[in-house]
């Protein structure tokens, strides 16, 4: 069986490690959420990439890690493209002194996150959000 989980490069260069582990991972998180999944792409771009599509949807003009464009929700299934700059990631990655991956992975989980229904406004989802992603990079069990 094909997985609903799928991995694509825009305009970079980049192949995924364990992508297997990573699928088994998003799925049993979006599991532990009480949701199933249709099907999550995950599309790994630059800063120029993912800046170009913050301005033309979200009328930002600024960089960013992610962008989540979630699919029709039904009620008990998730979907969407999430979209992450690997630019960003590895800025990151060295200004909180964490490495590419797990950096990576923060944000993986933080788009699937986003599908589940957390969001990231204000203080107060921000700190659940944090937590969740805390728990989500624990549960690896490929690291």
């Amino acid at each position: 069986m094909e997985s609903p989980i799928s991995f694509f490069n825009e305009d970079v260069k980049y192949i995924l490690k364990d992508k297997n582990a990573i699928r088994e991972w998003i799925t049993s998180g979006v599991k532990k959420e009480k949701f199933r999944i249709e099907t999550i792409n995950y599309i790994f771009c630059s800063d120029k990439y993912l800046r170009k599509i913050n301005k033309q949807f979200l009328n930002h003009d600024y960089f960013t890690d992610i962008i989540t464009f979630p699919h029709e929700q039904f009620t008990a299934q998730i979907g969407g493209d999430i979209y992450i700059s690997l630019d960003r990631i590895r800025e990151n990655a060295k200004e909180y002194h964490q490495s590419f991956s797990n950096e990576l992975h923060r944000v993986m989980a933080h788009g699937v996150l986003h599908l589940c229904g957390y969001g990231d406004k204000s203080e107060v989802e921000e700190k659940l959000m944090r937590k969740m992603e805390d728990k989500w990079l624990k549960a690896r069990n490929f690291i």
